[in-house]
């Protein structure tokens, strides 16, 4: 058991190389984010993660796996997973078979196939040893955020809470944790926070009542939530991911979340450039320890590095020594809860194994749900 272990971090390729076995034996690695790359088939697959287990049996092995354009691993078996946005479509559509066209019906079918859809996720992600997905995506379709889009299930609030809720009761079927994002909101927001730093000027009212309402309608059952590399200048001149605001005084106190948050990837241009804020020697740009540094004081319990282990990985090299550094000259306090938070994501029954999958009477009617 680690004091605490807030880095999750990614590989090079899809073998282990003696740079990534060090890193993953390092205390402050407590996850790990897979991505194509890392991919051949589901026996590398498994073999990959039994390998990483065998070194950290506690790490947390994530992935970016939601369906649509977003979805890792599509071949050997991997059932391709619709957008978000087509459940949010079936549920406008009171035309089910057997319904004649009954108020309620496609809301009813959408949510049926919002839970296959989640069982069929995490049973087959698990069957290879994955332990999170980042999904469900409570970003509301405001049809302006090109990099959110038919990610995201509807417009409308009400409708995003119950798919994702629906969704989130079939990763549970499969024993697999949940994580809510982007937090308050990345769907009005039309800059991409991969290349550039997002601005919602929105109040804090417009936005608890409209993108943020999902994350109070399902704090019981969230388990895990990503804030939005997104400004909302009327309530902090901070993106959400380094806003104390947004994270202990919004997301924890005002709507009661008690779950882990994770930042998000802290190689994107939102997190290097916060305001106010500069790097070694007034540089404009922030380095990757600096932004962890900022996201972990303002409330998060785990930070994101991702795509920087290739070429060697010096920048994840940087970023573990120079957190281990700050917490030895006592500039970062680790957070007791943080890593009772991260172990709690972690699954707690043992997946079934592939070939006993494929002929499980849930797994095959939640694939007759998603093609019907």
């Amino acid at each position: 058991m680690h004091e605490l272990a807030p880095v999750v971090l990614d590989i090079a390729g899809p073998e282990l190389n003696a740079d990534d076995r060090r890193r993953l034996e390092h205390p402050l690695t407590g996850g790990l984010i897979l991505f194509a790359r890392h991919w051949r088939d589901r026996a590398q697959l498994t073999g990959l993660i039994d390998e990483i287990k065998d070194i950290r049996p506690d790490v947390l092995v994530c992935v970016d796996h939601e369906g649509g354009r977003v979805q890792r691993f599509r071949s050997d078996g991997f059932t391709h997973l619709p957008a978000m946005r087509a459940l949010g479509e079936r549920w406008m559509r009171d035309d089910a078979k057997g319904h004649k066209g009954r108020p309620g019906s496609g809301a009813l079918a959408a949510c049926e196939m919002a839970s296959a859809a989640g069982y069929v996720l995490a049973a087959e992600l698990r069957a290879c040893g994955v332990d999170l997905s980042f999904t469900p995506v409570l970003d509301l379709d405001h049809g302006r955020s090109g990099v959110i889009g038919d990610r995201a299930f509807h417009r409308d609030p009400r409708v995003v809470t119950m798919l994702a809720r629906s969704l989130m009761h079939g990763l549970l079927q499969a024993g697999m944790a949940n994580c809510g994002k982007h937090f308050p909101g990345h769907g009005w927001a039309e800059a991409d926070s991969h290349v550039a730093v997002p601005r919602d000027e929105r109040s804090l009212s417009a936005i608890l009542a409209d993108d943020a309402l999902p994350y109070g309608a399902l704090g019981t059952v969230l388990g895990a939530v990503m804030p939005a590399h997104v400004i909302y200048p009327k309530v902090d001149r901070r993106p959400a991911g380094f806003s104390e605001r947004w994270l202990q005084e919004v997301l924890r106190g005002r709507l009661g979340f008690q779950g882990a948050v994770f930042s998000d990837d802290l190689s994107m241009e939102a997190a290097r450039r916060v305001p106010g804020v500069k790097g070694a020697n007034g540089a404009a740009t922030l380095s990757y320890t600096d932004a962890a540094l900022l996201a972990l004081q303002a409330g998060c319990d785990l930070v994101l590095l991702c795509n920087q282990s290739l070429d060697g990985g010096s920048a994840v090299d940087e970023l573990l020594d120079g957190l281990a550094d700050a917490q030895a000259r006592g500039d970062w306090s680790p957070n007791p809860d943080s890593e009772a938070r991260r172990l709690d994501l972690l699954p707690r029954t043992p997946p079934l194994p592939w070939d006993e999958l494929m002929h499980q009477p849930a797994y095959q009617r939640a694939l007759e749900l998603l093609a019907g």
